[in-house]
């Protein structure tokens, strides 16, 4: 029996599209229907979740944006310039299966993924970023070009002594020597997202470097995804906010998604450090089992991120047609 592959619709399938995000390892929140119509009404992009069924089961989701301004059109997951945490294809009940089983339907369950992309979009470009899912060799046959991409990953699968003691010694020592006295590590509010995603914004300002996550759509994604998905964790001192970090939360996984930023203030106490130290230390606290740091790509930040002891893990970027592309960006640049 082949696999079949439905089309769900992003407004009056949400629940039956969420079970089925729910149901696999392979996801994270923004795969919610309710993150997804986020990220397609802040990019001016249009949904497509895309299904895969042998029978009656569940194979895979593929959550799709298609991109169209004439007859330039691109297929993406996530969103052009949406700055959300990875996406692509993501399976379900395949564990139980032996590995040519499994490999079958998956090939199986992309193939025809690919099948309706071509044939429903047909598009000039398409750009996926897939994490957490490692059989991507149905792409490479199918012609598309793969190239890894780079994330540290902390395993918590430890106590919170064994966990800290594998932190460099300046790490260890930063954590340890912060006065409690003279600051607090918080949940924070809506109003916090807000003042986070600032905060990332000026950095990047000040370094000439573009920043598109708009603080709205952070705050419209805190409101909107379940309690708990999204966590502004903020860093007080004397009642004023100096910092913070923007936690994305799955089932096993938390994502150091945005912020972590140099602060500006002058205050004595390793703000990032300790921040990123109750971060993981409430998620191995609520049995998370990983805290990926998102991102391994920029040497400077990387010497930051090593000094958890993280461990290198590959996502994929994964690729297909190259004319139209410059047209592609530079026409979405402008109207965005």
């Amino acid at each position: 029996m082949s696999v079949e592959i439905r089309v769900f619709d992003p407004r009056t399938d949400t629940e039956e599209w969420n079970r089925y995000v729910d149901r696999s390892d392979g996801t994270n929140p923004f795969f919610r229907a309710e993150a997804l119509r986020l990220q397609a009404d802040d990019t001016d992009t249009r949904l497509h979740l895309l299904a895969g069924f042998k029978g009656q089961e569940a194979v895979g989701i593929f959550p799709l944006f298609e991109y169209r301004r004439g007859p330039i059109a691109g297929a993406f997951s996530p969103a052009p310039r949406s700055w959300s945490p990875y996406l692509g294809p993501a399976v379900l009940n395949v564990d139980k299966l032996k590995q040519r089983k499994a490999d079958r339907r998956i090939k199986r369950f992309l193939d025809g993924c690919l099948e309706w992309i071509d044939e429903e979009l047909s598009p000039m470009y398409t750009k996926f970023v897939a994490a957490e899912f490692d059989d991507v060799r149905p792409f490479v046959w199918n012609e598309y070009d793969v190239c890894p991409g780079y994330t540290y990953v902390v395993d918590m699968d430890c106590t919170e002594d064994e966990l800290l003691s594998r932190f460099s010694s300046d790490a260890r020592s930063n954590v340890r020597n912060a006065d409690e006295e003279t600051y607090v590590i918080e949940e924070g509010t809506a109003d916090d997202v807000g003042r986070i995603v600032d905060q990332v914004a000026a950095r990047y300002e000040n370094q000439g470097r573009p920043f598109h996550l708009s603080e709205s759509f952070a705050r419209r994604a805190y409101e909107r995804l379940p309690d708990g998905s999204l966590r502004p964790y903020v860093c007080r001192v004397d009642g004023e906010f100096q910092g913070g970090i923007l936690v994305v939360e799955s089932d096993r996984t938390r994502y150091r998604w945005q912020g972590g930023v140099k602060p500006d203030a002058d205050v004595d106490l390793a703000i990032n450090d300790v921040l990123d130290w109750h971060v993981m230390r409430d998620g191995l606290e609520a049995g998370i089992e990983r805290y990926d740091m998102v991102g391994a790509g920029v040497p400077s930040i990387n010497r930051y991120k090593a000094k958890f002891n993280p461990r290198l893990e590959i996502h994929f970027e994964i690729t297909a047609g190259t004319f139209g592309l410059d047209v592609v960006v530079d026409r979405y640049r402008k109207l965005r």
